[in-house]
């Protein structure tokens, strides 16, 4: 039997920041995977994509610049792209493993389960623990047709040595679209298949009609009331079928991308044994990111029901207060502020705070400022067709209460307002800024209205 004053399962971001920080307060600590140590965002999620949506954009630019001083004639080498992506993936696991040796933090490779309320096997080794971090991450949701076992993944994608002629991605969230771009980019034909009439239903439906309209465009066909209830592997292709407002069609492809949303992956955890509540957004946790059932268990990142967003830097930041909460005591709670998200399509969509449908079903009186973008200089030296920003503005205050934006540098402005909104920067001293120029940045005098 081996004891532990902290054993962590997962080795991300939501596992390793409060391993190491646990370690340095002299706590012996154990991480335990069952997968290649690093976790999603390193391996299998955004670190790999935004290399793959880093080339996607380079070709999308070329083309929109075809005739502006550019000659066509680039394409996406895709065995060339998966091996430059492999160089930011492949030395992740060892590295890691080696980081926490180094620091003096075991590390085991296998699934681990619980065997009671402080004791958890791996690789029929008993763990026992004075305090447990789960950070096990999310992986996709069970969709319960027929043929669902055909799905490919975001990390199979993220893999694939030979990228198939024809795709189809059941689901209209940020891994489909962001995949789909990657791959019309890349020159496949692409289906995206959205079971109801909104994609990317968390974001203004507004700009998203923008970023369908281009996507299809760019030759991805966005299928709305296409719901699949089968799959059929056939000797070289698959078959998909799905009813599209009462009526069946069949897409034929290559292979077929789960992209229909993501759960918490608590399933193999044996939680009943360790006394360890759950509901379906994850393990039920308090405002100290403990279990409301086993004083001894704490959760981080996707795997835990908290009003985090399932973004990379949430999992880093509530990993970081469990931390302090298992070696300090409880009493420290998450500061969330308002939590930037961006879509990596080109364009990008990003959205921070309220769309104006719930601010208005929150009870606020908004009004609203759209600015179509596409023409201001810094859109139109790239020539994107599609560029806008629309805030939604208490009335009775003055305040942001939302900011979404579609364009190519919609990343890096999110942030800015991340900044602004948060921090309650004073709009006029904002305007009274002198910025580089020209850059993203001196454009915000012009959108704080």
């Amino acid at each position: 039997m081996f004891k532990y004053d902290l054993v962590v399962i997962g080795s991300g971001v939501g596992g390793s920041s409060a391993a190491y920080q646990c370690r340095e307060e002299g706590m012996t600590v154990a991480v335990i995977d069952k997968k290649p140590f690093g976790g999603t965002c390193a391996l299998r999620g955004c670190d790999p994509k935004k290399v793959l949506a880093g080339v996607a954009a380079l070709m999308d630019q070329n083309r929109r610049m075809k005739g502006l001083g550019i000659t066509e004639g680039s394409r996406i080498d895709w065995e060339e792209l998966m091996a430059f992506k492999r160089t930011f993936t492949d030395k992740v696991p060892q590295s890691r493993v080696d980081a926490f040796e180094n620091a003096g933090i075991d590390t085991y490779h296998g699934k681990a389960t619980f065997l009671s309320k402080n004791e958890v096997l791996v690789n029929g080794r008993k763990l026992t623990f004075d305090r447990l971090l789960i950070a096990t991450g999310a992986k996709p949701a069970p969709l319960y047709f027929t043929g669902e076992e055909h799905l490919s993944t975001s990390e199979d994608f993220l893999e694939l040595p030979h990228l198939p002629k024809k795709l189809v991605f059941v689901g209209g969230g940020f891994i489909s679209f962001e995949c789909a771009h990657i791959a019309a980019q890349a020159g496949s034909e692409v289906h995206i298949l959205q079971g109801n009439d909104q994609a990317l239903e968390h974001f203004d439906q507004e700009l998203v009609k923008f970023l369908v309209k281009r996507s299809e465009e760019l030759g991805i066909r966005v299928h709305f009331n296409a719901a699949p209830f089968l799959i059929e592997k056939k000797e070289d292709h698959y078959e998909v079928y799905a009813d599209q407002d009462g009526e069946n069609i069949i897409f034929t492809c290559d292979q077929v991308f789960h992209g229909a949303g993501r759960i918490p992956d608590i399933e193999d955890l044996d939680l009943e044994k360790g006394r360890v509540e759950f509901t379906r957004d994850g393990i039920a946790v308090n405002e100290y990111l403990q279990s409301i059932s086993n004083h001894r268990v704490y959760a981080a990142g996707d795997v835990s029901a908290t009003k985090g967003y399932p973004l990379t830097p949430v999992a880093a930041k509530e990993s970081m207060v469990a931390a302090e909460n298992i070696y300090l005591g409880d009493g420290r709670k998450v500061k969330y502020g308002l939590m930037p998200s961006v879509v990596f399509t080109e364009p990008k969509l990003a959205i921070i705070g309220l769309t104006e449908e719930s601010a208005v079903k929150k009870g606020y009186d908004v009004s609203v400022h759209r600015m179509e973008t596409k023409n201001w200089y810094t859109y139109r030296r790239t020539n994107e067709p599609y560029a806008m920003v629309k805030t939604v503005v208490n009335k009775k205050t003055g305040k942001l209460l939302g900011v979404h934006i579609l364009g190519g540098n919609a990343d890096d402005m999110i942030n800015y307002f991340a900044l602004i909104m948060n921090f309650d920067l004073p709009y006029d001293e904002v305007r009274e800024m002198i910025f580089a120029y020209p850059t993203s940045a001196s454009d915000l005098s012009y959108l704080l209205k």
